[in-house]
This record gives C-alpha cells, sequence and structure tokens, in this order.
C-alpha cells in the first residue's frame, strides 16, 4: 500500500515554508510521495487577496519541478466550491483504496481541529501529520502525529507584501515561482 501525503493550502503563492515541510515530513515518515493541493475556496480564509486557481496551481507546478517526491494534485480545484477536507478526502479514500493518506496540517490548524467540517469523521479517513509553527501549541483532542521539522516562520501574506512594496523575495520562493509572478504581475495592488 502506497503512502501518500497531502498537504493542501491556498498557496498564495507557494514559498519554501511549504517545500521545506513537505519534503521533512516525506522522509521522515517514508511516504512515497506528498502532494501539494490548492484549495479551490478555503473555509478558514478570505478569498479577496486570492489570485485566480490556475494562477496558483501553476505557481505550485513551479515551486515543485524537480523536486524528488513532490507532485501537485489539482484535485480541489477540478471540485471547485469550499474545499473542506473531509469531502476531498472521502472522495481520495474512494478512488484511491490502496493509498494510506497523512493529511500534513500546521501547528496553527492542529489547534483549529474541532473547528474543522466533520473532524470525527475525517479522522477515520487520514493520518493527521503535524508539524510545529512558531507562536502556536500544536495541541489537540484529536490523534495528529507531531514532527519536528526545521520550522521557517514564514507565511504566504507576507511574501504577497514584499511583492508589493517591491522588497526582496528572493531565498523566500522559487526563482522559478518569482520570474512567475512578475512575469504576470501579480500581487502588485495587493
Amino acid at each position: 500500500m502506497k503512502k501518500i501525503g497531502i498537504l493542501g493550502g491556498t498557496f498564495n503563492p507557494p514559498h519554501i515554508g511549504h517545500l521545506i515541510i513537505a519534503n521533512e515530513v516525506k522522509h521522515a515518515l517514508g511516504l512515497d510521495e506528498v502532494r501539494l493541493m490548492p484549495t479551490a475556496t478555503p473555509p478558514h480564509k478570505a478569498s479577496a487577496d486570492t489570485v485566480t486557481a490556475v494562477h496558483r496551481l501553476r505557481m505550485v507546478e513551479l515551486a515543485v519541478e524537480g523536486i524528488d517526491g513532490l507532485k501537485v494534485s489539482p484535485f480541489e480545484l477540478k471540485r471547485g466550491g469550499v474545499s473542506y477536507t473531509y469531502d476531498s478526502m472521502k472522495v481520495l479514500t474512494e478512488q484511491e483504496p490502496m493509498r494510506q493518506f497523512f493529511f500534513i496540517i500546521g501547528a496553527d490548524m492542529i489547534d483549529a481541529l474541532p473547528t474543522w467540517y466533520r473532524i470525527d469523521d475525517l479522522v477515520k479517513l487520514v493520518q493527521f501529520v503535524g508539524v510545529n509553527r512558531p507562536g502556536y501549541k500544536g495541541l489537540s483532542e484529536y490523534p495528529v502525529e507531531l514532527l519536528d521539522t526545521p520550522q521557517v516562520d514564514l507565511s504566504s501574506s507576507v511574501i504577497r507584501q514584499r511583492f508589493k512594496a517591491g522588497k526582496t523575495v528572493q531565498l523566500l520562493v522559487p526563482k522559478t515561482v518569482e520570474a512567475y509572478i512578475r512575469q504576470e504581475g501579480l500581487y502588485e495592488f495587493d
């Protein structure tokens, strides 16, 4: 049975923190692959400052290019609507019954698990894997395997602010992602 990690998010834009988390969890748990899965409409975030799904998907494709074991999944974008993890993982586990899924979340999301849609059903479908994030406890009554990974205190909102202000993003996003953002004029008026 293949072991598949899922790292969801808006990826608006994807940055090195996302890649480090995906890679570290893949190797720590011996996963066959980790799929970065951009959300269509996140249930917990305002989407007013989110660039189009096409741009977010392309940036994730560029970010994982050439990184062994990291893949892109357009699954939630193709489904559209609000991206509830339970709904997505229910369909994925039905479509891929010979896969064991590990859903990767940051400590901020671990703290929020009690508020997740159908969380009691979701924990029966996936194994949650948590990674530390500065400023969060990462504690939950739900089963979460907490991994000690290098912590990068970085967020997509910081990247967007830097683009808007004309500041450097060197080493914070892959060069290919930076070039794409500049070419497409993303985040200039964020």
